[in-house]
């Protein structure tokens, strides 16, 4: 008996792949090997084997099995190299069934049930006042829609399914396996239609017999206004379409916020750095600061210190909730010049002057004498 290929390497992806990955990798074989399309020997084997890999893989309790037994799971082996080659089933499938048997209970859903499609994401990279002040962009994504040729049935036009020659329409069939307790009768879902109870003799030529086809689709998004860099908005029933006429998924939007060169944002506040002279910090001015909401003017006191801040209230960030605004919170920063002429470097050495020979006991201060000084008083 031939040793079957790792069912990573069939579908060609890593062992921690997403849910996602795998179903792109199975979308992709499958066109390419499937037996409607391509006509080369072996095609049809080679259809059967990305099937088999990804119902193995994109379920998470039997990828579980097969990354912790390997094909062993679903051989009859239960993973323990043939010791218990009588229990069958899929992994401990054999126990579980037994326990159906006596109990009544059943693991397995209706594959003709409305299912809710698969949900998408997709990354918005926006500009930092965009994030502010909200707006709306269109962006296109690429999604699974109902084929058009078909209506989503799968079949070509002027055709229609058939009922399932395997189950006869059940969309189950019976298995005979050999437990300790003698032969148990199990039903499990028909292989040939996936428990649907009909096949399509004729699938349509465009889907293939999916019922949908990927296709580029613009979705206008609402920017909320407050939004904040990795923060996402859900966009309900923009997902995948649903199965069996089940509702479709939702589309998740991630915000990428790029920086802004006057502002740092921090929550809902707003942080700004203020550059001022020496004159200005030690004789005090009124400057004006730049805020989201247009200039403020603000009173730097004598004697104000580099690293000092003040707080402009609600001149933040409106909260994406709605509860109000977050604050600007100004830092100030004492620039020391770095080039003077002869005429600055001789004030200077003369406001030196002062500050040295100031009188023992005397209450005039550093910032007075710098006032007067530069007032030429």
């Amino acid at each position: 008996m031939a040793t079957k290929k790792d069912y990573y390497d069939v579908l060609g992806v890593n062992k921690d792949a997403t849910k996602e990955e795998i179903k792109r990798a199975y979308r992709k074989l499958s066109k390419k090997y499937h037996p409607d399309i391509n006509k080369e020997e072996g095609a049809d084997e080679k259809f059967k084997e990305v099937t088999e890999a990804y119902d193995v893989l994109y379920d998470d309790e039997k990828r579980r099995q097969y990354d912790q037994f390997g094909h062993s799971a679903f051989d009859g082996t239960g993973g323990f190299g043939g010791g218990f080659n009588d229990f069958g089933g899929s992994g401990f499938g054999g126990f579980e069934d037994i326990f159906s048997s006596f109990f009544g209970g059943s693991r397995r859903q209706d594959p003709n049930a409305p299912r809710q499609g698969d949900d998408l994401q997709y990354t918005m990279t926006i500009d930092f006042r965009e994030a502010v002040f909200g707006g709306k962009k269109t962006v296109t994504i690429t999604k699974e829609v109902e084929c058009d040729h078909c209506g989503g049935s799968g079949a070509k036009a002027g055709t229609s399914k058939k009922t399932c020659s395997t189950c006869s329409g059940t969309g189950n069939v019976n298995v005979e396996q050999n437990t300790p307790f003698g032969k148990i009768r199990t039903q499990r879902t028909c292989p040939t239609c996936g428990g649907t109870g009909q096949e399509i003799e004729h699938p349509c030529d465009k889907c293939h017999g999916k019922g949908t086809i990927q296709k580029d689709v613009e979705i206008e998004v609402t920017i909320p206004e407050g939004i904040d860099n990795g923060q996402q908005v859900r966009l309900q029933g923009y997902g995948e379409p649903g199965y069996n006429g089940g509702p479709a998924g939702d589309l998740y939007i991630a915000f990428r916020v790029k920086p802004d060169k006057e502002f740092v944002r921090d929550g809902d506040d707003i942080h700004y750095e203020l550059s001022i002279t020496f004159s200005q910090a030690a004789l005090g001015d009124q400057v004006k600061v730049p805020t989201l909401h247009g200039p403020v003017e603000i009173d730097v006191k004598a004697g104000t210190q580099s690293g000092r801040k003040l707080r402009l209230r609600e001149k933040g960030v409106k909260n994406v909730n709605g509860f109000g605004f977050g604050d600007q919170i100004v830092t100030i920063r004492v620039e020391t010049p770095t080039k003077l002429s002869e005429e600055e470097k001789e004030l200077f050495r003369r406001l030196a002057e002062l500050n040295g020979n100031q009188v023992k006991g005397s209450q005039e201060s550093f910032t007075d004498k710098a006032r007067r000084f530069f007032k030429g008083d």
